[in-house]
């Protein structure tokens, strides 16, 4: 029980990051943080019974750099669901296809680059989607940044989490 996983919020309520119970437990206990959830468990000691924490929230202020996400094919094809942004079709055998062409000035930025299956990427075959009589389903941009990143993947068992973490990327 003490090794359970607790969700760390910052004073504004941005999730930070998860410790363990323990560590948890020892911010309470100095009074840098506050408990807004509690797990099912507890611990004793001879003179105490302590409840186990599931989501802390810190008494002060952490800043933090927003970051916002490289270009990379990953991220591109996360970015457009995995579905061809010309046809639809949704596989994973998909191209990065570049709305203006490279050759004809188009930059290699979010604004520009979309996901393509093969078929449709040869079919454009290096001109502008107007010129090949393409239309896009989606006008691409850069994802919205997100102001935290959790390396956690079991959220789906703590369901007390949900509220404070709007959006899992």
């Amino acid at each position: 029980m003490i090794n359970a996983p607790v969700l760390v919020l910052n004073q504004n309520y941005e999730p930070l990051d998860v410790c363990r119970a323990r560590r948890a437990i020892i911010l309470l206990w100095r009074g840098k943080a506050e408990m807004l959830e509690k797990n099912s468990g507890s611990i004793s000691s001879a003179s105490m019974t302590i409840d186990l924490p599931s989501v802390i929230r810190l008494v002060y202020l952490i800043k933090r750099p927003r970051v916002q996400r490289k270009l990379s094919r990953r991220e591109v094809f996360l970015r457009d669901n995995y579905t061809c942004q010309y046809c639809g079709r949704q596989t994973r055998d998909l191209t990065i296809d570049h709305v203006v062409p490279r050759h004809l000035g188009g930059k290699h930025i979010w604004d520009n680059v979309v996901s393509a299956c093969k078929a449709c990427n040869q079919r454009k075959a290096g001109r502008s989607p107007k010129v090949a009589g393409m239309d896009l389903r989606h006008q691409p941009s850069a994802p919205p940044i997100v102001g935290y990143h959790i390396v956690y993947h079991r959220f789906d068992e703590h369901p007390e989490w949900e509220k404070y973490i709007p959006i899992r990327n």
